[in-house]
């Protein structure tokens, strides 16, 4: 008898597997909601102070002392045991529970900022019997302690500052808290960097109805802050709701609070810390050419805020960085600024110019004073934000104002190069021999120089340098084939700068305006910069000389008074325009802010979270999701399985085959049949029957 060969049947393992696999959703599931239920939730949610009591949470004063002295009456008895570590709880929680200010932040806020002391005590009284307690175990904070120099809100106070035009930055503290009183003498160091740019503000956490609305909110509602208290928390203007608030939750100091509130409340700049070895390569190499240099020296704190603003203000004019100052490179900064020890403020401008070095401290009034006084070059740089404000342009503004017929630019210009700073050295040299002469004498060499000295003083003649090649169309306007060597891309050419002076020339009409009009001259350059060509005719001369600073005056002086002599017809151009300066920084404009607003938004959102994850509902939603999941994967695995039905014709039977044979073979209608050579088959007609006759046809027919 043959035999049959058995069917193969997959192993034990893999079917196991396949059924874990097909079940791994609920089973996580399953698996996430019993660790929450049994680690997450016991931690979030420990016994209170009132349970150890064993009383009623948010019991008066009164029931408190009553079940303290029921629970100390059978510790001190023979019959209880001696070990203290859990009187330690019981003492802690009597002591919290029957001081008013604690009781108060404990009920509402659950604030517990001595709660190490339990397990301190704990082990300091192991096996020591309950009359060995140091008692009280909980320190009082000294009254006084907490002395604030800022306002005092008060909840209805807060409503009509709201309005304010100026943010407020408010720190929220309690009487009975040692951190708040920890934290006063921080805070009013944090109040006199920030007082010029936000109002500063303290509310105490018995104003029960503004420190509810300040703090955060958990997943039931109950307010509660972060990192205890103090905590600080910013109102941006315009702000009228909780969603807006600004809190701060990193570590209290005066360096991160003032930081964290320059940086997110007043969108300040923030200021690198550079070393020695990467001042040259990242910040002398990256900045602008045209920008003066403000170093400071510190001894490791960040940036004030006044010093961050005076950044963002002469953020055209200069650029700003920090260095840790180090005892073991303290010589290297003496022989390369003149910096002796910290803090220190070093002015670096022009090739070849020494210096401006300030040691101290500074303030912000005396940091605007410096400011002001060093922001531009010793020569400045011609450019679009700048040709107005030095008189070098053509629609008819001078230094000299409105009432000023002709004036004078000298101008160096040049590619990026050293060649370009020992012009710019050469010429700063010039402008400070005219510096030095108060006024005109009868000495022979001011006789040469003297219409150079008095336009000079007079600003009718101003200095400065042109980067021949990011401002190549308004160089090659001026010097033609002569600036071959100093305008636009360098072409493997040697570059060697130039120097020209343009006189501008004031259109008559213009010049002869009534006294009403000179007084507003501004409004007269506003009509004079929206027309196209320009108000000023313009002559310009080019030095063909040596590098002689006296030779280089003279020549100025003899321009300047033929300019001023000799009268020259007057034409008008259409000057190019200036190549536009840098971008304006990622601070000040929206579009640039929205990833660092999508990363605060994305940092709040997880913060968010958190708030949400000892949410006690999450376990019980984790459970039925778990059991909605194992439901719908066992129905789909147990559905009855129909069999697929076939998409191929049935054949026709034995019977229906002649039949459709037949029906083929049927003409259709209006279809001629067309004849076969075969021969037909036989039929009844074929043959003529024996009765056969030929009926005769009458005349009728």
């Amino acid at each position: 008898m043959p035999r049959v060969p058995a069917t193969q049947s997959s192993p034990p393992s893999s079917s196991i597997a396949s059924t874990i696999g097909a079940y791994a959703l609920p089973i996580i599931l399953f698996a996430g909601a019993l660790y929450y239920q049994l680690v997450v939730i016991p931690n979030a949610f420990p016994p209170s102070h009132y349970d150890v009591l064993q009383i009623d949470r948010y019991s008066s004063v009164e029931k408190v002392k009553e079940a303290y002295d029921k629970i100390e009456s059978k510790w001190n008895s023979a019959v209880e045991a001696s070990d203290s570590r859990e009187f330690v709880k019981i003492r802690y929680a009597y002591e919290l529970l029957t001081n008013p200010l604690w009781k108060r932040d404990y009920d509402i806020f659950g604030i517990d900022e001595q709660l190490h002391i339990i397990e301190s005590a704990s082990k300091h009284y192991a096996g020591k019997r309950v009359s060995e307690l140091d008692l009280p175990l909980l320190d009082l904070p000294t009254p006084g302690s907490i002395d604030h120099s800022s306002e005092v809100i008060t909840t209805s106070d807060f409503r009509s500052i709201l309005p304010d035009a100026k943010p407020w930055l408010i720190q929220l503290y309690s009487l009975g808290s040692k951190r708040s009183a920890h934290f006063s003498a921080s805070w009013n160091k944090i109040a006199a960097l920030l007082h010029a740019f936000t109002n500063i503000g303290v509310v105490e956490l018995g104003e029960v109805e503004l420190a509810v609305f300040l703090a955060d909110k958990r997943s039931s509602g109950k307010p509660f802050f972060r990192n205890g208290i103090p905590s600080v928390v910013a109102v941006p203007p315009g702000c009228h709701a909780a969603n807006c608030l600004r809190r701060f939750h990193g570590e209290l100091s005066v360096d991160t609070v003032t930081n964290w509130f320059a940086t997110t409340v007043l969108a300040l700049p923030q200021i690198k810390y550079y070393s020695k070895e990467s001042l040259v390569s990242e910040f002398f190499g990256k900045s602008s050419h045209h920008k003066v240099k403000v170093i400071f020296f510190s001894n490791g704190e960040r940036a004030a805020p006044f010093i961050r603003q005076a950044a963002k203000d002469y953020w055209a004019y200069t650029s700003f960085a920090f260095i840790f100052w180090r005892e073991e490179e303290s010589s290297y900064w003496q022989g390369a600024f003149g910096v002796e020890s910290a803090p220190a403020i070093v002015f670096l401008k022009d090739p070849g110019v020494k210096p401006v070095v300030h040691h101290g401290s500074v303030d912000n009034s005396l940091l605007l004073n410096m400011m002001e006084n060093n922001k531009q070059q010793e020569l400045p740089q011609l450019r679009s934000v700048t040709s107005m404000e030095l008189g070098c342009d053509p629609h008819g503004y001078s230094r000299g104002g409105y009432d000023t017929v002709i004036w004078y630019c000298a101008i160096a210009v040049g590619r990026p190069s050293r060649e370009l700073n020992k012009m710019r050295e050469t010429m700063c040299r010039v402008q400070q021999t005219l510096s030095k002469h108060t006024e005109v004498d009868s000495s022979s060499e001011n006789q040469t120089i003297a219409p150079a000295l008095d336009a000079f003083q007079r600003k009718r003649l101003t200095f400065a340098w042109l980067d021949g090649e990011k401002q190549k169309d308004y160089c090659q306007f001026y010097l033609g084939q002569a600036g071959e060597h100093a305008c636009g891309q360098p072409r493997g050419m040697t570059d060697i700068p130039q120097l020209f002076i343009i006189r501008y020339l004031r259109n008559s009409s213009n010049a002869d305006t009534s006294t009403q009009e000179k007084k507003n001259w501004k409004s007269l350059l506003v009509q004079d910069l929206s027309t196209e060509n320009d108000q000023a005719g313009q002559f310009v001369a080019r030095y063909k000389g040596s590098d002689d600073i006296l030779q280089i005056t003279e020549w100025i002086a003899s321009i300047i008074a033929d300019g001023d002599t000799r009268d020259l017809p007057f034409f008008t151009l259409r000057t190019p325009k200036f190549v536009a300066d840098d971008t304006e920084p990622i601070w000040s404009t929206t579009a640039q802010n929205i990833p660092k607003n999508m990363k605060r938004g994305i940092s709040g959102a997880v913060s968010g979270l958190s708030i949400y994850r000892d949410d006690p509902r999450i376990g019980p939603a984790l459970l039925l999701g778990a059991l909605v999941s194992l439901g719908s994967i066992w129905l789909r695995r147990n559905q009855k399985v129909q069999p697929p039905k076939s998409n191929q014709p049935s054949q026709p039977s034995s019977e229906e085959v002649p039949l459709q044979s037949e029906r083929k073979q049927r003409p259709a209608p209006g279809q001629v049949r067309r004849r076969s050579n075969k021969n037909p088959s036989p039929s009844i007609t074929d043959l003529e029957p024996s009765d056969a006759y030929q009926m005769p046809l009458s005349d009728s027919d």
